[in-house]
C-alpha cells in the first residue's frame, strides 16, 4: 500500500496506539480519517494534544463502532481500516462483560460488514496476546491455542474468529493483527507500566502491584505502530495472523526494578491483593515469536526494553502529560 494520495480509517484513534499509529500514518504521507467515539464533551482524546498544523490533516469522524449506520459512513471511501477500538480492561471486563461483547464484537462486525459493502482493499483487525491465554510453549507462534481466561479475551477471540470468517466466507481482505503487550507514551494508568510510573512520580514509598511473577513481552509502541504500518505494506499478509512482538520476556517484577532504580531505588513493591486476578483467569506467561511478521513484512524491533523505558519515563516526568493521571486508586 503506497501512501501518496491513500485515505485511511483508523478506529480508536483517540486512545494509546491509535494516536501513534495516527501520527505514523500521517509521517508516511497518509491521509487519515480518526473515529473517535463521540461524547457529548467533543473530547478526542489524545488527539486533543495533536498540534493544530498536524490536525489539519486530520479528518474527524465522531460515532461508535456499535452503530452500524454511522461506521458504513465512516468506512465510505477509505482505502485501508485500521481497526483498533475496542475497551481493553480485563478487570473491568469481570463488572461488565456484555459491554465487552458489544464493543469487540459486535463493533468488529460492523467494521467487517461495512468495509465488505464498500469495498474497502485491506482491513487490519487488532488482536491481543491475551487471546493465547497461558503459553502452553513458548516462543509462542501464531499457531498458539487460543484460550479465553477473560470475558476480555474472549471477546478478542470472538472477534477473530468472525474477521477469519468474513475472509474464508467472502474474501474480505483481513488481516488479524495481534500486538503483545504495548507500552510507551499516553498509556492509561490501567496497564503496569504506567501504574508503576505514576505511583514513583508521585512520591510514594511503596508501589502496589498484584501478581510479580507473570511474564511480558513488551513492545515499544513506536514498534507497534511500524508493524501495523509494515503488515499494510505486504499484500502477502492478507488472511493472516500476525504476531508484533520481541521475543524476550521479563517478569512483572523485573520491569519493576528497571523503573524503580530509574525513579526511586529505594522504594519497595507491596502485594495488593485488590490487583491480583483470579487465578485461572490470570495469564501467567507471554513470549511471542516474531518470526512470521520478519518474513512476510521485514519488521524487528527498534526499541530494547531500556530505551523504550527511558522515552516512557521522560514522558511521564513531564507533569503537563500526566495531570490527569490517577496514581491514588487502582485503575480498572
Amino acid at each position: 500500500m503506497r501512501a501518496r494520495g491513500k485515505k485511511v480509517l483508523v478506529t480508536g484513534s483517540e486512545g494509546f496506539i491509535g494516536s501513534h499509529l495516527v501520527e505514523g500514518l500521517l509521517d508516511a504521507g497518509y491521509k487519515v480519517r480518526a473515529f473517535v467515539l463521540y461524547n457529548s464533551f467533543n473530547a478526542w482524546g489524545w488527539l486533543d494534544t495533536f498540534s493544530k498544523d498536524r490536525m489539519k490533516n486530520v479528518e474527524v469522524f465522531t460515532g461508535d463502532v456499535r452503530d452500524p449506520n454511522g461506521v458504513r459512513k465512516a468506512v465510505e471511501g477509505v482505502d485501508t481500516i485500521f481497526h483498533l477500538a475496542a475497551l481493553i480492561g480485563i478487570p473491568f471486563s469481570y463488572n461488565s462483560p456484555d459491554t465487552y461483547v458489544d464493543t469487540n464484537v459486535k463493533g468488529t462486525l460492523n467494521i467487517l460488514q461495512a468495509a465488505r459493502m464498500c469495498g474497502t482493499r485491506r482491513i487490519l483487525i487488532t488482536s491481543t496476546s491475551e487471546v493465547y491465554g497461558t503459553a502452553k510453549y513458548m516462543p509462542i507462534d501464531e499457531k498458539h491455542p487460543l484460550q479465553g481466561q477473560s470475558p476480555y479475551s474472549a471477546t478478542k477471540i470472538a472477534a477473530d474468529k468472525i474477521s477469519e470468517s468474513f475472509y474464508r466466507s467472502f474474501g474480505s481482505p483481513v488481516t488479524i493483527v495481534r500486538p503483545f503487550n504495548t507500552y510507551g507514551p499516553r498509556q492509561s494508568a490501567r496497564a503496569v507500566i504506567p501504574t508503576i510510573i505514576t505511583q514513583l512520580l508521585a512520591g510514594k514509598k511503596e508501589i502496589r502491584l498484584g501478581s510479580t511473577y507473570t511474564t511480558r513481552d513488551l513492545v515499544y509502541v513506536k514498534d507497534t505502530v511500524k508493524g501495523f504500518l509494515s503488515i499494510a505494506r505486504a499484500d502477502n499478509t492478507i488472511g493472516e495472523e500476525i504476531n508484533i512482538a520481541t521475543g524476550k520476556g521479563l517478569s512483572i517484577g523485573k520491569i519493576a526494578e528497571k523503573i524503580i532504580n530509574r525513579i526511586n531505588p529505594k522504594t519497595r513493591i507491596v502485594c495488593d491483593k485488590e490487583r491480583v486476578r483470579p487465578k485461572r483467569s490470570e495469564v501467567e506467561h507471554l513470549l511471542g515469536s516474531n518470526k512470521k511478521i520478519k518474513e512476510l513484512a521485514g519488521w524487528k524491533p527498534e526499541y530494547t526494553i531500556d530505551s523504550g523505558l527511558d522515552e516512557t519515563v521522560k514522558w511521564f516526568s513531564d507533569a503537563t502529560n500526566v495531570r490527569n493521571y490517577k496514581a491514588d486508586i487502582y485503575n480498572v
